[in-house]
């Protein structure tokens, strides 16, 4: 399948704008004509997920993002021209984006269609062939993907890929011209250490345990309800939901029971709500029940929010009932652990550089979020720690404006995309430089080396001398 797609490519050469913007457009009519079958094939795939979740977070929420790429795609393509005096004397400089070739594309499944469709527009836009390799967790979306692309590409434009663990090892292994993955720093490394092999340069968009702080200027209220929120997006299974929250010592119970309250609103039953997401699958329902009786075996304190006759855990349904995790320590799973589930864990502060100190000593998260207002305070934190983007006062919002990039730093990730930071990983900057002059510009590099070439050599160095010593004087 690469060989082919490579082979297409390099025949054909870079393609223009027209084409480009139509394999956008074919992409997104694949999602727009497909939108209830890929819906009711995530909802088989987790067990319950609601139309509204999927239609929002998986279709309607990347439309602005791609919209934005297509129409920018012939800005982006241009070249930048350097030494432009020189032109008329006839020498030419100009940089200009050049696609890199066959780009890999590797899934997560927590939000299986949005987090291919993304990056493969992205890919489309700097003129690149896309293979794919869907989450083999939600194999009822994967195989949907895989029947469909054909009638909408060639193979030699786009291949969709499924299969399990080893067909994702074998695809790390290829030796694509860039190789894209989101999902968990373990799996992250392990893709990073196959693409080494040949070299392939990477994007990995991961995870990570998102802080947030709560200003002691904040409303409380608003805050502690906008945070519960964002936490059960999804059944909590996002990369950028908050994990951990430091509330002002003396407002933490108000705090807590505010979160209480708006989940009980949110959520007058679980089992059979289909608002309520479930766990993906039973490793996972696991995973998150272990971190919270973890924590409660090493004495933190736990808050259940279950309606009334509602027995939870529910295996059955793969629902887990909203939780609150409070006075937790280093012993515990939770506190180094992505949760990626509907729980939520509460620390208290009286300082902010005691906060500021206890995220720096972490793996930088991909989002730090901050409640309150454009003060000192704030700034302050967004100068001295350390993440991939920050939001203050919503969920996610360093994501709503489509030309900004998205990306972590460190452990939850490396290079980004959306807008032209999209466009550029997936783009060469080619330098070409010509010269027409009568004589040769850098042909007194080689010898025999004359007086003349000494002297301008004595001449640059003591001029740049003196420049440097009088910038430090």
């Amino acid at each position: 399948m690469l060989e082919r797609q490579r082979r297409a490519f390099i025949a054909a050469g870079p393609p223009s704008v027209a084409l480009r913007r139509n394999r956008i457009d074919r992409l997104m009519a694949l999602v727009l004509d497909n939108t209830d079958a890929f819906v009711d094939a995530m909802a088989t795939d987790f067990g319950t997920r609601s139309r509204a979740a999927s239609l929002f977070t998986e279709v309607v929420g990347i439309i602005p993002v791609i919209e934005h790429t297509r129409s920018h795609v012939p800005q982006w393509m241009k070249s930048t021209k350097l030494m432009r005096a020189a032109r008329a004397a006839g020498f030419r400089a100009e940089v200009e984006p050049a696609p890199l070739g066959v780009v890999g594309i590797i899934g997560p499944w927590n939000f299986p269609l949005n987090l291919v469709v993304l990056p493969a527009s992205a890919a489309f836009a700097a003129g690149n062939r896309v293979m794919i390799k869907m989450s083999e967790v939600t194999s009822h979306t994967a195989e949907l993907m895989a029947e469909l692309a054909p009638q909408y590409f060639e193979p030699t434009e786009l291949t969709v890929v499924t299969g399990g663990p080893e067909v994702a090892a074998e695809f790390s292994r290829l030796p694509f011209d860039h190789l894209f993955f989101t999902g968990s720093p373990s799996v992250g490394s392990l893709v990073q250490r196959a693409a080494a092999e040949n070299l392939v340069p990477v994007t990995l968009e991961l995870g990570g345990k998102n802080p947030v702080v709560v200003a002691p200027d904040a409303d409380i209220r608003r805050s502690a309800t906008r945070i519960a929120q964002a936490r059960m997006v999804n059944g909590g299974q996002v990369c950028v939901c908050p994990d951990y929250v430091f509330v002002p010592d003396r407002d933490v119970a108000q705090f807590v029971d505010t979160v209480r309250q708006t989940w009980q609103g949110m959520f007058g039953s679980i089992i059979g709500n289909d608002d309520y997401c479930s766990s993906v699958n039973e490793a996972n329902f696991d995973r998150v029940i272990g971190l919270i009786e973890d924590a409660r075996a090493l004495g933190a304190t736990v808050h259940t929010v279950a309606p009334p006759g509602e027995a939870l855990p529910d295996r059955a349904s793969r629902k887990i009932a909203p939780t609150i995790v409070s006075a937790i320590d280093d012993r515990m799973a939770i506190a180094s652990e992505e949760i990626f589930g509907p729980v939520l864990s509460v620390l208290g502060y009286s300082a902010l550089p005691e906060v500021i100190d206890y995220i720096n000593a972490r793996p930088a998260p991909l989002v730090a979020y901050w409640f309150g207002p454009d003060g000192d305070r704030f700034r302050t934190f967004v100068r001295n720690t350390r993440s991939g983007g920050v939001a203050r006062n919503d969920f996610a919002a360093q994501m709503i404006p489509s030309a900004a990039p998205f990306g972590g730093v460190g452990r939850s990730g490396m290079g980004a995309y959306h807008g032209k930071a999209g466009f550029d990983a997936f783009s060469h900057q080619r330098t070409v430089v010509g010269t027409d002059l009568p004589f040769s510009m850098t042909g007194s590099a080689a010898p025999p080396f004359g007086r003349a070439m000494l002297m301008y050599a004595d001449v640059t160095l003591a001029m740049a001398r003196r420049r440097t010593r009088r910038r430090l004087s």
